[in-house]
């Protein structure tokens, strides 16, 4: 059966005290990436997934790791290949003798943290196989609908550099990101105290966990509880339809991309310790939110505007609203 919202017992927990304990836990393994820490786990929080899209060797493996191994949850590798059957990704009904009937073997899916690397390797047809997964938390196999864990995030990575033997991400199933990010490379200090820590081993299978699943779903429940202004929803709106009008986009925000930027704010500001918005949330992760979301023009393409700039002009331009934000 499809998998419903169960009600969560709330538990009295400081949300911004436990946020930085999982993230100082994380940083014992991935040092220097505390911004790409920081977001992964809003976006696990606001229950979106996310696409990691940098070359090789940044620690993209190893993050998703270690927010598992972190929050004592699952994790389950899919290395996606161009022989890759959707069946590996979902499971599939196999014949058991012994019973004399069909059992479904549950896929690569079945996990709290889904780790897809490389996931534009895999022809069409298997990437859509996350379809379902990644919106409703289930899968259907043979018309039987199985519910998946929770808590159940995608990480999936990609190589922007090379393209051969690759297939790019069908709009549809990058909207289904919930964020976007770089890792990039890590700083100096942090490159020298990485060889340091990972000189016996790798520190990510000696991480002990500091939350567990109850914990991320009473955090789910807080940060869907901050208030957010009757300016600040307006404020988002005027962000979504100033990228509709914008000449350089074909296609600008959807109304999913204005659920998932509320959503990623509310978690961000929760993660500050505050139980109401501020425009500075919505900035903080409008870049990793729309990015990926908005289409260019030809022409813009042509003339070398990318997104990024996009989103950035789009900020500067819409005026930031003033006044009392928080609940009175």
């Amino acid at each position: 059966m499809a998998r419903q919202q169960r009600p969560v017992a709330r538990r009295d927990i400081d949300f911004a005290k436990l946020f930085e304990s999982i993230v100082e836990n994380i940083e014992q393994a991935i040092q220097g990436q505390d911004d790409a820490i920081r977001l992964s786990l809003i976006c696990l929080v606001a229950q979106g997934h996310l696409l990691i899209e940098d070359v090789p060797g940044v620690g993209k493996t190893s993050l998703a790791k270690a927010i598992a191994a972190s929050l004592e949850c699952r994790c389950q590798r899919i290395q996606f290949t161009p022989d890759l059957l959707p069946s590996d990704v979902t499971g599939v009904n196999v014949y058991s003798r012994a019973k004399e009937c069909f059992e479904f073997r549950p896929g690569g899916l079945f996990a709290n943290v889904v780790l897809g690397d490389e996931i534009n390797r895999a022809s069409p047809k298997t990437q859509s196989a996350l379809l379902e997964a990644m919106e409703e938390g289930q899968v259907t196999v043979d018309t039987i609908t199985y519910a998946l864990p929770s808590p159940f995030i995608v990480i999936a990575t990609q190589n922007p550099i090379e393209h051969q033997g690759t297939y790019p991400l069908p709009e549809s199933q990058l909207d289904r990101f919930l964020m976007r990010i770089h890792m990039g490379y890590p700083a100096r200090r942090a490159e020298l105290a990485m060889l340091d820590t990972q000189a016996s081993g790798n520190v990510v299978d000696t991480l002990e966990p500091v939350a567990g699943p109850a914990d991320v779903a009473t955090m789910v429940e807080v940060a869907r509880c901050v208030f957010v202004a009757p300016a600040i929803k307006g404020y988002i709106i005027d962000l979504a339809e100033t990228t509709r009008s914008h000449a350089a986009l074909a296609l600008g925000m959807s109304p999913r991309g204005v659920l998932a930027l509320q959503r990623s704010a509310r978690a961000r500001a929760a993660a500050e310790g505050r139980a109401y918005l501020i425009p500075d949330d919505v900035k903080v992760v409008a870049g990793p939110v729309l990015e990926h979301r908005l289409i260019l023009t030809s022409g813009a393409q042509l003339s070398g505007i990318d997104t990024v700039g996009v989103v950035d002009e789009v900020l500067a331009r819409v005026p930031v609203p003033t006044g009392t934000l928080a609940p009175r």
